[in-house]
């Protein structure tokens, strides 16, 4: 077998361990499902799920920051609907440890770009494309 995506269901506890895992073996993409409060409570989240693993703080944030690119936060809006809040990509701070960084948040007008656009689009390979 040699999947181009790799797709792991929601994880609410020791099985992050599999999903890093599976995040971490060379595919081109991949995205699974963890429930936080908002995009940048995600490396907090995985936190508590790999300590349930016994991943240590250090060795979840190495898989995290190898496994992971972005972090999409969505919500329900008002008509009930799933819709993306915010767009987050990930860095490391001078400790080590894992941050999100905003990207593309949703304001008054649609997608606005934060701090983290730049860095986005050349995921995307399209550096300066409007959102």
């Amino acid at each position: 077998m040699r999947p181009d995506r790799l797709v792991v269901g929601e994880v609410r506890g020791p099985e992050v361990t599999d999903l890093l895992a599976a995040l971490n073996t060379g595919h081109e993409g991949g995205c699974g499902t963890v429930h936080a409060n908002a995009a940048s409570d995600v490396p907090a989240r995985l936190e508590a799920l790999g300590s349930t693993a016994g991943l240590d703080r250090a060795a979840l944030h190495s898989q995290l920051a190898a496994a992971l690119s972005v972090v999409i936060h969505m919500v329900r809006d008002h008509g009930g609907r799933r819709r993306v809040a915010e767009v987050h990509v990930l860095e490391r701070d001078s400790a080590g440890l894992v941050t999100t960084v905003p990207a593309a948040v949703w304001g008054e007008d649609g997608f606005e770009r934060a701090r983290g656009w730049d860095r986005l689009a050349g995921l995307c390979g399209r550096a300066g494309s409007a959102p």
